[in-house]
């Protein structure tokens, strides 16, 4: 028998395609679409500047202050991570743009996703799954949430969504010019995250297990694995980094009970959050892939690859205490989620309608509230903003040291008040030691000529890795040697700077580990990290 492509099977007469004569047929597919890209587009843009600024945005836009060429070599040679991202951020910081730009180019990707979760859920299931699919993944934590945050993620689901798309299209009818764009499509995805590599993976297991134009695809990807050297590299620095390996037994994952419950957490972020909600999301899911399996297996066959790989990535993967997988990290995985979630819900609405279409509504209308109240749970600053008082006091101490800034002073960590005292300031100091990372914070260190200039440390009493957040922080100056400090109290954040030019980088890590310790008393969620890398920098050095 004739093997047919996903695209023919998806319009063949089975029941879902029957079904879908009886609900939104294809001539709706489009305005469903528009109607759910354009609600996602308002709601984004009504967030955008809620979420406080995150010290990575601070970092994408400090990183990107320098020249083309140093972003580049800052990526590639030195902390690995994103090239796509950072030369956005380049592009923002060199247009004049801050962070609310930043978070724009989230934006503009999350609202570009939702066209494409829909096509591929047409392609794969029917343009009524797909429209449900991406109305299903617009509510969720990880399309609402990474769709203001100004870092790669929702580049990264747009890329992996173009690369599945392109892959099937060129599997289905072939072609030179459709592998090309499939290659195009992965290279812009392998600059857009690490974790694409476990997407490239996925596919090249999907078209050894489907078997058809195999020696296309692998040419294709021997041409990636040439063109895409810059990125890998780029990979292994972030990885040597973190100190991940291969062998299993880290302690995050490597055992299958922890995967299990990691991909639990996942589908909790992909959907209505966890508890009460999980087990009826993922029997619905379970019943799409049965469905799905007996009407078109090769499209169970291809999202089983994209649960594989990754998991079996996380069993053989060794990870050290500060490398912790999370759902953002799977982004490429939600479009299928939600057309196995959007699946048995249209096959429910042809039934017998209108009665079924009207109980398939409630069901897409209570997950879509279940996943919105799940993302104000999850982060409700995303919703509700700073607390009242405290993003007026960032902006007021960001004020103070970009009117006393001087060009040679050194910043500890990618703070939220140095990002905003930049903004106030363009010429505000470039000098910023990376925390939490010994070997490249001593490396930025040596990097710095001496004489080294004024230590500024921002100790945060709201931060949400403190054991207690707080509104208020103490007025405390390191001791002994107070009178060498200035500081600073704005509502939670205590700003700390030396007097005088630390000269050398000897002492400026020994006055930072004074700060510290002062956090560490005050109970600083991050002092007590910053203290052990500054403590193994200087060993290094």
């Amino acid at each position: 028998m004739k093997r047919q492509p996903l695209v023919e099977l998806a319009g063949q007469g089975s029941p879902l395609a029957r079904a879908r004569t009886r609900v939104p047929a294809t001539e709706y597919f489009w305005a469903g679409t528009a109607a759910v890209t354009a609600a996602l587009a308002g709601v984004l843009g009504w967030l955008l500047r809620a979420w406080p600024p995150h010290e990575d945005e601070a970092l994408a836009l400090f990183v990107g202050r320098g020249s083309l060429g140093h972003v580049l070599r800052t990526v590639l040679f030195e902390r690995g991570g994103a090239p796509l991202h950072f030369g956005f951020a380049w592009a923002i910081v060199h247009l004049g743009g801050g962070l609310t730009a930043l978070r724009l180019v989230s934006l503009v990707f999350a609202v570009a996703s939702v066209p494409l979760i829909a096509l591929l859920g047409k392609r794969l299931a029917g343009p009524a799954v797909g429209v449900a699919a991406a109305l299903l993944a617009s509510g969720t934590w990880a399309v609402l949430f990474h769709g203001i945050y100004g870092r790669m993620y929702s580049l990264f689901l747009f890329t992996s969504l173009l690369s599945f798309l392109a892959l099937l299209s060129a599997l289905d009818v072939g072609g030179r010019r459709r592998f090309a764009l499939w290659g195009l499509a992965v290279l812009a995805m392998l600059a857009s995250h690490p974790y694409a590599v476990l997407v490239v993976a996925a596919q090249s297991l999907f078209v050894v297990v489907r078997r058809r134009r195999v020696r296309e695809a692998a040419l294709t990807l021997a041409a990636v694995g040439v063109f895409g050297v810059p990125f890998w590299w780029a990979d292994i620095v972030l990885r040597n980094r973190f100190d991940i390996g291969v062998g299993g037994g880290g302690p995050q994952l490597g055992s299958p009970t922890s995967v299990l419950h990691y991909f639990w957490w996942v589908s909790g972020d992909f959907s209505t959050g966890h508890h009460a909600w999980s087990i009826p999301v993922l029997l619905l899911a379970l019943a799409g892939a049965v469905l799905l399996w007996r009407r078109r297996p090769e499209v169970v066959v291809l999202i089983a690859c994209v649960i594989a790989i990754p998991a079996l990535a996380f069993m053989l993967a060794t990870l050290n205490s500060t490398t912790s997988p999370e759902a953002r990290h799977l982004i490429f995985a939600l479009p299928f989620f939600s057309i196995l979630l959007a699946a048995p819900l249209v096959e429910l609405a042809g039934l017998r309608p209108p009665l079924t279409g009207v109980l398939a509504l409630l069901a897409v209308v209570t997950l879509v509230v279940g996943e919105v109240r799940w993302v104000h749970q999850k982060t409700p600053q995303l919703f509700d903003g700073d607390p009242p008082g405290e993003a007026q006091a960032r902006s007021t101490a960001g004020a103070w040291l970009a009117s006393t800034d001087r060009p040679s002073d050194v910043l500890l960590g990618y703070e939220p008040v140095y990002l905003r005292a930049w903004e106030q300031d363009r010429s505000f100091t470039g000098h910023v030691l990376p925390r939490a990372d010994p070997a490249l914070l001593a490396s930025t260190l040596q990097d710095i000529r001496e004489p080294i200039g004024r230590g500024i440390w921002v100790l945060d009493a709201s931060d949400t890795t403190n054991i207690t957040e707080r509104q208020t922080i103490p007025f405390v100056l390191p001791a002994p040697g107070g009178a060498a400090f200035e500081g600073r109290v704005y509502g939670p954040f205590l700003v700390i700077r030396s007097r005088e030019p630390l000269v050398t980088r000897a002492h400026y890590l020994s006055v930072a580990e004074n700060v510290m310790r002062v956090g560490v008393r005050l109970g600083i969620g991050d002092a007590d990290v910053n203290l052990r890398t500054l403590l193994r920098a200087a060993s290094r050095l």
